[in-house]
């Protein structure tokens, strides 16, 4: 069968080539994993992007990263599966959720949890999916026939199992203690969701009345309102200040209490005035004093943040509004001694954005200490995971060991509900800290054991609470595969092999899942950890929501297309974890970055419809391969190159060098390909149909052309697939599964001298000649010498001119004389000389050095050399002028003290390009 003729539109358009190839891929599920497919497993969970997500541009690099990777892995020969999926975000939502109702005068309370429920799934339906679909604007090559959600009936298994079994093992337990709340969510958080913000607040120092003198104790704190639930005042036992204090008792202003005073290493006697208060219901530290020193517990705070009735007249009052009116009553009390500027860190809520309360509160706890001695002992002894960069190693070490035991329960209705089962008949139908509970996988199960346990009039009443959300995500990458089950998928995929992610969710997350997985299947959940940076503005600084200088991805989509964005992203990575920058014109929403990128699909595009224009017709099968005897040195030039960057591409994609790879396929791209070879075989492709030139130049071209696309594919998929499908006209084939190229290594075995010689007994698989592609450099740069005295001559693109090439180097001469064909026709010479020595000098010359080679091109009649000298001294004139007078501004000291700043700085800009100028020209005139 005749193939049609291959063509491509006159221009590029992004948005309507990647739409079409996004949904062709889905349809025909192209990227659908097949356990049963021969070939290494490469398996990456996606980490899930919150439901309530939208696309940014942390998730677009992500993925760019991650989609690379996994294409280039495909198209390896691999067993791929990439498993897309999303995270409920549990606080998240109930937020969302319970801001629409506080709009309409509600709260979550006057539906109920159940119409809750059913209206938070409902809005997931409706909402939730927004980042799923932005992500396939992406293009990336997931496997959306498997994505998962983490709220999903295979996962809620996953969870209540996990749960179960870590409770009978011991690993879970129920208890009250000090955690951290959020009075926004009303909620407690993990020491993770906590951000730790330095900020300028107060210390406040009181007077406390001693109980049985005239004397008084000085107190100093940050957080004045919590003093109303005092219990002590502490010392240090070694500080000589207060030793005759300790066992007396003060008066606890306002509130009239009569507290110890105690002594206690935890204080640190260069503290304010080295006496504090005890509040041990809401403070850490205070909290392990109190136990030691069995001191009563008052809890002063409601959930919500405002004062509870052990508050006395502050009840009702929010925290804030009552630290100030319990610091007027103390200053109306003449207690207070002075106020102090104070630089302090406050935990604050990463979700709900205020600070957290230190509360002491009944709630579920991971036992963590084993789970992440298990992870330790992988890496210590297995080194496992692996991260890249190595670095992180060190923090993430660092971090198992400092763990302390994980509150996993949380005061929402939107999540995983907690597996217990509360026996309220014990109690008197409500739940206490008393009342005995029944851990299982449904109610059935804990009906049957409460009734063998308390008798068959027992009363079961669900937890409330449900899980923190990282407990799910903890178990993703075994439990999107099936697991508790033994499934095909968890054979065959787990462990996975990368996981890619930032640096900021090592803590969140990394950790959690190694602890999870060591802990359920033994094994690490994934063999190496790629960290990449962040993504910075234009300013390079962080971005984020409250600078609110974040970039929408989507709209440089738009504007750009999806290639464009992907590439630019992945080529800015100089090296593994660092950050990268993008240019970007808030104003017009323009990026120089991302143009850049566009510009080479444009580039490339119209390359690839150049080709194509002269294959006749023909596909690369139809044109085959040329014989290697065949071919011409530019030919082998080209070969050569494209092998070189076979090789150092996969050497750059299995190191995870990224954006190195990147920059390597456009410069031979755009360079030795476009600009280079195409030109180097044009009048090639001129000749008559039947020349064995003209046709070893269209297999070569054809051959190198469908390389590049393949290549190129992982990091440009969609322009990639475009222009591989209109070059080989395979229908019902896809370039996202063709096989990556792979290097020649025998390197080439001939005489080199002369470099021309095409006769040389040459295998198929020695196409890499590296002294070959040296050597051609100087041809390359003896005509892009050629062509910038042309331009300086001012010697019109249509006329040929001679030019002298002079080296006393014997490998030079060669290389010359191999390649003046092509120096005669791209450089335009009509008469070329390749000489070891000039007889006699050569008068009104452009001169320039390539190597030890002097190019030189005579202008008598080629141009009018005095009108030339007499426009170059005109027009060096002007610039000595301008130089002349921007200098003489420059060195006034008023106009350098008054003038504005962008004004001076102007000046200083145009007085360098003039010198810059004013050089160049007596160079030019010198050479004449």
């Amino acid at each position: 069968m005749t193939a049609t003729t291959p063509t491509l539109a006159t221009k590029y358009e992004p948005k309507t080539t990647e739409a079409k190839w996004q949904q062709y891929w889905e349809e025909n599920q192209v990227f659908k994993a097949d356990p049963n497919h021969q070939g290494e497993p490469y398996c990456v969970v996606i980490p899930p992007p919150n439901v309530t997500g939208k696309l940014h541009m942390g998730h677009a690099f992500e993925s760019a990263l991650i989609d690379t990777l996994v294409r280039y892995h495909r198209m390896t020969g691999r067993n791929t599966l990439w498993l897309p999926g999303t995270d409920h975000a549990s606080i998240g939502v109930q937020t969302i959720l319970d801001r629409k109702l506080q709009a309409q005068g509600k709260t979550r309370y006057d539906l109920g949890r159940e119409k809750f429920i059913e209206w938070a799934w409902e809005w997931k339906e409706e909402s939730g999916g927004t980042i799923v679909n932005q992500l396939r604007r992406l293009g990336v090559s997931v496997d959306w026939s498997r994505e998962r959600f983490t709220m999903d009936e295979g996962l809620s298994k996953a969870v209540i199992e996990a749960f179960v079994q870590l409770y009978d093992q011991g690993l879970i337990y129920r208890g009250e203690y000090m955690v951290n709340w959020c009075p926004a969510s009303e909620s407690a958080v993990s020491d993770l969701e906590v951000e730790n913000k330095e900020v300028d607040g107060h210390l406040w120092h009181f007077r406390y009345p001693i109980t049985d003198s005239n004397g008084f104790v000085e107190v100093a704190t940050t957080r004045p309102e919590t003093m109303l639930g005092d219990t002590a005042v502490a010392v240090n036992p070694d500080d000589e200040r207060y030793q005759d204090l300790i066992g007396k008792t003060v008066t606890l202003p306002i509130m009239g209490r009569e507290i110890p005073i105690i002594a206690d290493e935890l204080v640190d006697p260069g503290f304010g005035t080295g006496c504090v208060k005890v509040t041990p219901a809401h403070d850490p530290n205070d909290f392990q004093m109190g136990q030691r020193h069995s001191l009563p517990f008052i809890n002063i705070m409601n959930k919500n943040g405002t004062l509870n009735e052990k508050a006395g007249a502050f009840e009702g009052q929010d925290r804030f509004e009552a630290r100030k009116n319990v610091v007027k009553q103390l200053e109306a009390e003449e207690l207070l001694v002075k106020v102090e500027d104070y630089k302090h860190t406050v935990p604050y809520s990463d979700r709900g954005k205020v600070p957290v309360e230190p509360l002491i509160s009944t709630q579920w706890f991971v036992k963590i200490r084993p789970l992440a001695d298990r992870a330790l002992e992988s890496l210590d002894q297995h080194h496992s995971p692996v991260f890249i960069p190595e670095r992180w190693t060190k923090v993430y070490r660092d971090w198992l060991v400092k763990l302390k035991d994980w509150c996993i329960s949380r005061q929402l209705w939107w999540g995983h509900q907690i597996p217990a089962w509360y026996v309220v008949s014990e109690t008197n139908g409500t739940i206490t800290s008393e009342t005995p509970f029944i851990v299982a996988h449904h109610e059935a199960e804990a009906k049957n054991k409460a009734v063998a346990k308390f008798g068959e009039n027992v009363k079961l009443e669900k937890d409330p609470d449900v899980l923190d959300t990282w407990f799910s995500s903890g178990l993703w990458p075994f439990s999107t595969m099936g697991w508790p089950d033994q499934t095909k998928d968890l054979k065959t995929y787990y462990p996975t092999t990368t996981l890619v992610t930032g640096f900021d969710i090592i803590f969140f997350w990394v950790a959690r899942m190694t602890m999870m997985a060591g802990h359920f299947t033994g094994q690490m959940p994934f063999k190496s950890v790629y960290i990449h940076g962040l993504v910075r503005d234009e300013n390079n600084k962080k971005m984020s929501k409250s600078a609110n200088n974040g970039i929408d991805p989507l709209i440089l989509i738009d504007k750009y297309g999806t290639d464009a964005v992907r590439y630019t992203l992945v080529r800015e990575v100089a090296g593994a974890g660092q950050d990268i920058r993008i240019e970007y014109n808030r104003k017009t929403d323009e990026s120089a970055s991302v143009e850049a990128s566009r510009n080479f699909a444009n580039k490339l595009w119209n390359a690839a419809r150049f080709v194509m224009l002269n294959l006749d017709g023909k596909t690369p099968e139809e044109l085959g391969q040329p014989t290697v005897e065949a071919l011409e040195l530019c030919d082998r030039w080209i070969l050569s190159r494209f092998h070189q960057v076979v090789r150092q591409t996969r050497d750059h994609l299995d190191a995870y060098g990224l954006g190195e790879a990147a920059k390597g396929l456009y410069e031979f791209i755009w360079g030795d390909f476009c600009d280079w070879y195409i030109e180097l075989v044009k009048s090639r492709l001129r000749e008559d149909a039947n020349s064995p030139s003209r046709v070893v130049a269209q297999q070569t071209l054809a051959y190198v052309l469908e390389g590049i696309l393949k290549l190129l594919h992982p990091f440009m998929p969609h322009i990639t697939e475009e222009i591989w499908h209109t070059l080989t006209q395979k229908s019902g084939e896809v370039l996202a599964l063709q096989p990556y190229p792979i290097e020649y290594l025998d390197k080439i075995d001939h005489d080199l001298s002369p470099i021309g010689n095409t006769q040389s007994s040459i295998s198929p698989s020695s196409l890499i000649d590296s002294e070959l592609e040296q050597r051609f450099e100087l041809l390359i740069g003896t005509i892009r010498t050629i062509r910038n005295l042309r331009a300086e001559a001012e010697i019109k693109p249509g006329v040929t001119a001679p030019v002298i090439l002079q080296s006393s180097n014997s490998d030079e001469g060669q290389i010359l004389e191999a390649g003046q064909a092509y120096i005669k026709d791209i450089g335009k010479v009509n008469q070329l000389t390749i000489t070891p020595a000039l007889e006699k000098e050569v008068k009104n010359t452009m001169a320039g050095v390539v190597g030890t080679v002097q190019v030189l091109i005579p202008l008598t009649g080629v141009v009018d050399v005095d009108a030339l000298r007499a426009k170059l001294e005109k027009n060096l004139r002007k610039v000595e002028a301008e130089v002349k007078s921007l200098s003489g501004r420059l060195g006034n000291k008023n106009f350098v003290s008054k003038a504005p700043e962008a004004v001076v700085k102007g000046a200083q800009e145009a007085l360098a390009e003039a010198k810059k100028q004013e050089s160049i020209l007596r160079d030019r005139l010198n050479r004449l």
